[in-house]
């Protein structure tokens, strides 16, 4: 079995993530959503690679990162995804259909309360 750096060195990763940073140009897709524009350096997957395998080559699995928009999504203690990664986990489902794993169902009610939500179908 493959050590973290290992999978991260093999030729398969380095051409897959050249290839998204060059479909991405080469910018935080993350911080376009705000109208920043940030360098990336790094390519990120959405859905943790430990956690699945099977979507570690996916490229709609992936998203060019600055570093430091790629600390935010993970707690570098824990290695688990913060809030604002589970958010671009669910985003991704949403976009792709694919369902959000139980592990990330939850989420923070943001802008409307649940008291409005009911006169808004």
């Amino acid at each position: 079995m493959q050590t973290n750096d290992e999978w991260y060195r093999s030729p398969k990763w380095r051409r897959l993530r050249a290839s998204v940073l060059r479909r991405d140009s080469y910018m935080d897709q993350y911080a376009k959503r705000f109208g920043l524009a940030l360098p990336a350096e790094v390519v990120h997957h959405i859905f943790p690679k430990d956690d699945y395998p099977e979507y570690a080559y996916e490229p709609w699995n992936l998203i060019s990162l600055s570093r430091k928009t790629h600390n935010e999504m993970h707690d570098r203690d824990t290695d688990e995804l913060t809030e604002k990664g589970r958010e671009l986990l669910r985003r991704t489902c949403l976009r792709t259909g694919k369902p959000i794993p139980e592990k990330y169902q939850g989420t923070k009610r943001r802008g409307r309360s649940k008291q409005r939500d009911k006169y808004y179908y």
